[in-house]
């Protein structure tokens, strides 16, 4: 086999990346439904329903439960690392999201500020806990249909 194919034959890494890219494919649909209009900029970014890390995580960690077993290193080392993933989007992540939304303010009332021309703050980079449970809960179902 080529590494090619091993690499495409991966069923670990291709079901995390199909979760991961479902996960931003609903986030267009979702703000579809809510706005009306088509935002296709949301395919590559951060935050927003659901969660892509917390989908790819919990997909990657369901699969290897079900082919490694829940007593395997693999499982243990991805269950650990998808709480971390999950915690951080929300809690290190969100603060990140919410200080920048503050600093893009502060930016943008100080005349003295405003001359130095600063690009204003990504202010989606985290997410709210429901759409860390949102991404988990998708990261279930594919890990479990794949």
């Amino acid at each position: 086999m080529s590494g090619l194919e091993e690499f495409f034959g991966n069923k670990y890494l291709m079901g995390a990346l199909f979760s991961a890219f479902l996960a931003q494919l609903f986030k267009v649909l979702i703000n579809y439904m809510l706005e009306k209009r088509w935002n296709w900029r949301l395919i590559n970014r951060s935050g927003g329903m659901p969660s892509s890390h917390s989908s790819t995580m919990v997909t990657l960690t369901v699969l290897l439960a079900r082919y490694s077993g829940l007593g395997s290193k693999e499982f243990a080392i991805a269950a650990v690392l998808t709480g971390i993933v999950m915690y951080d989007a929300s809690g290190v992540r969100r603060a990140a999201g919410d200080q920048a939304k503050i600093l893009n303010y502060i930016i943008f009332q100080l005349p003295d500020l405003k001359e130095l021309q600063i690009q204003q703050l990504k202010e989606i980079i985290g997410h709210t806990p429901i759409e860390v449970l949102a991404g988990a809960f998708l990261g279930l179902i594919v890990g479990f249909i794949l």
